[in-house]
């Protein structure tokens, strides 16, 4: 199959040829065609499979086929999590759209709004937004949504299960109804479809993977350590070899400072990346990644949302996710398009539970290896007794990492932007009413 036979037009063909692109992956194929028809979507497939260009290609044919003046209406609203989603979807846009006459701009925090309300003045085809400066904007009537005939909502689950409905609910009201929606993401939990079905008309289905797969290329390695010995397996995993690019996840912000400051102690060129970053910060340190200045980047489960390397060789998880599904989206960044992958999760006696949970869900044994020197003082289990974190707690601290608890946050204030990752990872993943977390 070729992306001809699609029914894509000339412009696009040969901006995919300029980048090499000769044939569409699954997702594409099943999508272009049902989406050049005009219909709702719901399309699930894993991170790295080429989601992206399968609702922008025909949504930048179809905005082709109707008016080249850019107006102050735009046409095209495309929802994103995070802003490096966001900046990443641009980037494709243009590259794809280079031999159209569309035009596409970014709407999200962290920078300042006057550029954004100057390209919305200009006039714009295509929107890419985060829900929460987006309703920025509707609120100083920067932004008119009375034209949109596309909404897309990339990485649909993550936004209905972090908490956005609210925001989604008010620019939902603020589209026609008469338009097309299209839902992409690597999973789609029942309830959070059958939500989604109430602001969709009879939508078309692409599944290219069952739900909670993960790529046939990447292999798991589980190391059990002590808690206060992680940062030093940490060292030790990585002087395996000090070139590969690795991505690292901690739960937390601060807990993702504090390793990035050990790492570069020992000579490791490290950067942390999460939402208490400024914009400016976030992008140069997922630059310098991509580009091999920095070779380990850190990272909190939302921030990590828009980081798309194409080989990738190695994911740490620091601390386990919270969320078993969460597993899933982190090791999706490596192993792609057939490349060999690994994903490395290194485990205290407390995070047992949360291994028994991954285990559970992908429905597989994960190797798990004691490394020489760093043996855990308590076996690792991970069967039905396995210790657990309670909902909505945290796991418990290592004596070194109680000393450096910082102080709690007073009493009845109310959650600042940005800090919506940390909470998002102790609260209950499937309650799409609680406040939504801003990107």
């Amino acid at each position: 199959m070729s992306f001809e036979s699609l029914g894509l037009v000339p412009a696009l063909l040969r901006a995919l040829a300029d980048h090499g692109y000769a044939e569409p992956t699954p997702v594409q194929a099943g999508s272009i065609p049902l989406v050049l028809e005009g219909h709702d979507l719901l399309a699930a497939a894993q991170t790295g499979t080429g989601k992206t260009a399968a609702f922008a290609l025909p949504l930048l044919q179809q905005l082709a086929d109707g008016p080249h003046a850019p107006s102050r209406r735009p046409h095209a609203l495309v929802l994103t999590p995070t802003r490096e989603l966001a900046a990443q979807i641009l980037d494709n846009v243009q590259a794809y759209g280079k031999y159209l006459k569309v035009s596409a701009t970014t709407i999200f925090g962290g920078v300042g709004m006057n550029p954004q309300i100057t390209a919305l003045r200009r006039g714009v085809d295509i929107v890419v937004a985060t829900p929460g400066r987006l309703i920025d904007h509707m609120q100083q009537r920067n932004v008119d949504l009375s034209g949109v005939r596309t909404l897309v909502l990339d990485e649909a689950d993550r936004m209905l299960d972090m908490g956005f409905l609210p925001a989604l609910k008010r620019i939902l009201a603020a589209l026609p109804k008469q338009r097309q929606t299209l839902l992409f993401s690597a999973t789609f939990a029942p309830e959070i479809k059958q939500l989604a079905l109430h602001f969709m008309r009879n939508p078309r289905e692409v599944s290219v993977t069952p739900p909670n797969t993960v790529a046939a290329t990447v292999s798991h390695r589980v190391h059990p350590v002590d808690a206060e010995k992680k940062r030093d397996l940490l060292l030790h995993v990585l002087a395996e070899d000090s070139r590969r690019q690795t991505l690292v996840f901690s739960r937390t912000k601060h807990g993702a400072d504090k390793l990035v400051k050990y790492l570069e102690q020992y000579g490791v060129r490290a950067a942390a990346i999460h939402g208490n970053k400024s914009q400016n910060a976030r992008t140069r340190a997922l630059g310098d990644f991509k580009s091999g200045r920095v070779t380990v980047l850190v990272a909190t489960d939302i921030a990590a949302r828009g980081i798309d390397i194409e080989q990738l060789p190695m994911v740490i998880n620091y601390d386990l996710p919270m969320v078993a599904e969460d597993y899933i989206h982190r090791i999706g960044r490596t192993g792609r398009a057939g490349s060999d992958g690994v994903a490395v999760s290194l485990v205290s006696h407390e995070e047992a539970g949360l291994l028994r949970d991954i285990r559970k869900l992908l429905k597989d044994e994960i190797t798990v290896t004691e490394v020489a020197g760093f043996e855990p003082s308590t076996p690792l289990r991970t069967d039905a007794g396995a210790p657990r974190p309670k909902q909505g707690q945290r796991q418990p601290r290592s004596p070194q990492r109680q000393q450096n608890k910082t102080a709690a946050r007073p009493h009845g204030r109310p959650m600042q932007a940005g800090n919506g990752e940390h909470a998002a990872a102790h609260r209950k993943r499937r309650n799409p009413h609680r406040p939504a977390a801003k990107a």
